[in-house]
């Protein structure tokens, strides 16, 4: 993304944040973050420490110098927040913002928080009438001091299951059930990543993606896109971010038209009925009935040259770098 905004109409001052939680003033050098298998990019401490503006003053961001001495780095117009994963996407750094009263592009705390929550999700998602897999969601203190009873609960959901942390994100802890025997050590790897976690019906169609983005003229759904699955169990880390073998993201997916509107139609709803601001994807299956059934919202998608937001937009007519923008005048107009 760095290398693909607009510079003749923003300045980019790149932030990073390092795995401790500071600030660091980055290289504008899209080439340092480069992001595949042999090569994961990270924040390293380079002394720096970005100050940001307080609330009611000017909007002047500060860096305090390696050496310890601080400088202006200009007025600030807009944040574009692109993180993944708690602290990121989870409404807490929007929330910061909103303190801060700097303007931010993409989500807000509300749809931020939902989302990213698998659980408070499908409540919001079931309460808007929109169809989404049987769960159970169990806590960690309920699996240690009940086993018997979550194994009686997930044996009443129809296999295979996934097991998921709620609040991880990126697919990040998610384990393929084919048999019951398999269950115990899959809440073991979920529970790895968060004391909250879903059981949930694996639901049999089409995987079904379509980018949502909130523009000057309303909200609107680019074409749909699909994931499949050659090879490879399900959509995991590896394949979303990192290009490996056994699945391919096609965008446009060969559907009908009644089929792309439906799709467009059950995205826009979704969005809505988190309180969506901004942008989002939105996945889905397409059942052999036809049904539509979300499995999830990213408030924050994957903005990768191979995922599937911006490859969406692009189908649909919307450059790499005028879709940067657009989020950023969204942000701005907000």
């Amino acid at each position: 993304m760095l290398g693909a905004i607009d510079r003749d109409r923003y300045d980019v001052i790149p932030v990073g944040i390092t795995r401790e939680g500071a600030f660091v003033l980055e290289d504008d050098d899209p080439a340092k973050f480069p992001l595949d298998a042999a090569h994961l990019p990270e924040v390293v401490d380079n002394g720096t420490r970005v100050l940001w503006p307080e609330p009611g003053g000017d909007r002047t961001l500060r860096v305090v110098q390696a050496d310890g001495v601080t400088a202006s780095l200009g007025a600030i117009d807009i944040v574009l927040p692109i993180l993944h994963g708690p602290h990121g996407e989870d409404g807490t750094i929007q929330g910061y913002f909103d303190t801060l009263e700097v303007p931010y592009a993409g989500g807000g705390v509300l749809d931020s928080a939902l989302c990213m929550d698998k659980h408070f999700m499908k409540i919001a998602l079931q309460a808007a009438g929109i169809a989404v897999a049987p769960w159970v969601t169990v806590r960690a203190r309920q699996w240690a001091q009940d086993p018997a009873g979550v194994r009686a609960a997930a044996a009443e959901l129809a296999l295979p299951l996934f097991v998921k942390p709620a609040r991880a994100g990126s697919s990040v802890g998610v384990s393929k059930v084919e048999s019951a025997e398999d269950l115990d050590a899959a809440l073991a790897v979920a529970f790895a990543e968060d004391d909250k976690v879903l059981i949930e019906t694996g639901v049999s169609g089409r995987e079904i993606e379509v980018a949502i983005l909130e523009g000057a003229d309303g909200v609107r759904a680019s074409l749909p896109g699909e994931i499949v699955l050659t090879s490879r169990g399900f959509y995991d880390f590896e394949g979303k971010y990192l290009g490996g073998d056994g699945v391919d993201v096609v965008c446009p997916a060969v559907l009908s038209e009644d089929e792309t509107a439906a799709i467009q139609a059950a995205g826009i709803a979704a969005f809505d009925a988190v309180d969506g601001r901004g942008l989002a994807r939105v996945d889905m299956f397409l059942t052999p009935a036809g049904d539509l059934v979300v499995n999830e919202l990213n408030t924050m998608p994957g903005f990768t040259p191979i995922s599937m937001f911006p490859k969406c937009w692009v189908a649909s007519g919307l450059g790499y770098g005028d879709l940067i923008s657009e989020l950023i005048e969204a942000g701005l107009r907000r």
